[in-house]
């Protein structure tokens, strides 16, 4: 029997990497675009919708299904496969994101302190926790309990964000045991600070995990910043493991990222984007509420084949639905969405076998006004 979690690198253009992870519920081919069902659903889709867009993998909230409706429900009813009716692979993150976006906790090098949102009741989240939650959830794929640090951040508050993550990880590991059903990845913190970024993924790459993210790119800091961060970081990481942005993010973030090595993101900005009325064109964003919609016969995007597009609802139609508050509105437009960003990263991929990514990510670029 081979493992369960492989990691398959089948080009490089540049350092653009196409490659296949392996998993028990099925092949990520990447580079990929996990999307995010929070609380286990991705909003105004279904199972079947998504599918139909190309997506492999989802990603779900730990925090958000242990406060509602509880992971050990969750287990009971088969874990989160069977749950949400989903076959392909499933990422959880840890919590620790949420957490530390809580506008009142209490973090120790034990874990977090916070007020449950949902019943007001105090809980305490350390990364034992995390990954028992994870555990009973029962993704492929679980993130380690890390210290997200805000920005902007001084380098003492960076600095102590990085001890924590490191420790933290080890006591996942730990909790963790050895278990060939559920890859644990580590995630790389360190702020904008190079000397921190290198010591945190140097003493996670020395536990030998089987996929890496880094975080805390996705907080603030803007597309600049980023890149800096992420053409530091990704060499770092072992070219035999899956790497993962999180959080990341619009398709210039996500074309500069791949171009610098990246293999795995998520993202609420699709569907968020879309139930706004805001959808992704090969010419850029557009804004179907605008009044210069209403009368418009073409769909979403002439050169998509979306189930929005290819089945001839047009501009001037999707502007009715949001202008009526249709819940229509919001499934045509996460559907193009969706399809719009798995086409990206499916082309992304194409280029790079064929070994002519940055022509096709400047090609991209010339025509998207982001």
């Amino acid at each position: 029997m081979g493992q369960p979690f492989r990691y398959t690198l089948q080009q490089t253009s540049g350092a653009a990497r196409a490659g296949v992870f392996a998993t028990p519920h099925g092949d990520i081919h990447t580079p990929a675009f996990m999307v995010v069902g929070t609380q286990a659903a991705v909003r105004a889709m279904t199972p079947e919708q998504l599918r139909a867009t190309g997506t492999e993998v989802l990603l779900a909230n730990t925090y958000h299904l242990a406060l509602r409706p509880g992971e050990k429900l969750v287990d009971k009813l088969g874990g989160l496969h069977h749950f949400m009716r989903w076959e392909g692979p499933i990422v959880t993150d840890s919590g620790g994101f949420q957490v530390f976006s809580l506008p009142s906790k209490e973090i120790s090098d034990r874990g977090v302190r916070f007020k449950n949102e949902v019943d007001g009741s105090t809980i305490e989240l350390t990364p034992e926790r995390s990954v028992e939650i994870q555990h009973q959830l029962g993704a492929d794929i679980i993130m380690a309990f890390d210290e997200c640090t805000p920005y902007p951040a001084d380098v003492e508050l960076a600095g102590a964000g990085v001890r924590r993550t490191l420790s933290w990880m080890e006591r996942c590991l730990r909790a963790h045991g050895r278990s060939d059903h559920q890859a644990l990845f580590g995630i790389v913190q360190g702020s904008v600070y190079e000397h921190l970024r290198v010591d945190c993924a140097r003493s996670l790459v020395a536990l030998d995990l089987p996929g890496y993210a880094i975080g805390g790119v996705s907080v603030g800091e803007g597309h600049e910043l980023l890149c800096k961060i992420t053409a530091l970081t990704a060499p770092l990481l072992p070219e035999s493991r899956p790497r993962y942005l999180m959080g990341v993010g619009l398709p210039e973030d996500l074309l500069a990222s791949i171009g610098q090595g990246i293999d795995l993101f998520d993202c609420v900005i699709p569907t968020r984007y879309a139930r706004s009325a805001s959808v992704f064109t090969s010419r850029g964003r557009i804004r179907l509420s605008n009044r210069r919609y209403r009368r418009d016969a073409y769909p979403i995007d002439t050169s998509c084949d979306c189930a929005a597009c290819a089945g001839g609802f047009s501009r001037a139609y999707l502007h009715h639905l949001f202008a009526s508050n249709e819940i229509l509105s919001a499934i045509l437009a996460s559907i193009h969405n969706t399809h719009f960003y798995q086409r990206l990263v499916r082309d992304a991929r194409e280029a790079i076998l064929a070994r002519r990514y940055d022509d096709f990510q400047r090609d991209f670029l010339a025509c998207y006004q982001s």
